[in-house]
């Protein structure tokens, strides 16, 4: 007999994991690294190939579970790459401390 997979069970989110955010049972992988991996033009089928520990349900997952929320995942995306530009830019200039 062939497993039934629950796809409500492909994507958790707990508190100690990553901050909270949501991401992949059983991985660090975020929804949020799947998306943007998707947005840069990568097919679910690249995202597997680039991330082989990961199977195409699990990235289909994370890409509804995206679409189910975006305007919340679209937030908190800026807000990481908004923190990104500013440590680069720290970085840039030597201002380290």
């Amino acid at each position: 007999m062939v497993a039934i997979v629950d796809i409500g069970t492909l994507i958790v989110r707990t508190p100690q994991i990553i901050g909270g955010r949501p991401c992949i049972a059983g991985t660090r992988m975020t929804v949020q690294n799947i998306v943007m991996d998707s947005l840069a033009g990568l097919s679910p089928q690249d995202i597997v190939t680039e991330y082989p520990h990961l199977s195409l349900a699990q990235v289909y997952a994370a890409l509804a579970y995206y679409y189910a929320n975006q305007e919340a995942m679209d937030r908190e995306i800026a807000l990481y790459q908004a923190e990104c530009n500013a440590l680069e830019t720290k970085w840039m200039s030597g201002n380290f401390a």
